[in-house]
């Protein structure tokens, strides 16, 4: 698997987990145990609660 499709199903990940437990702490330990680094993971949450923030504004 790429790294770019890796990312993708990641952040969908993160994504579906958010959306049913909106808690930012909860969200960094969920992709701290992805493996990723700590910028990598606060890369991650700053994604999902964007989008978070387009679903919920439509």
């Amino acid at each position: 698997m790429k790294s770019d499709e890796k990312r993708s199903h990641r952040l969908n990940y993160l994504l579906k987990y958010y959306l049913s437990n909106p808690i930012e702490k909860d969200l960094f330990k969920r992709a701290k145990q992805m493996g990723v680094s700590d910028s990598t993971a606060k890369d991650y949450i700053r994604t999902v609660i964007i989008q978070a923030q387009k679903i919920y504004s439509t």
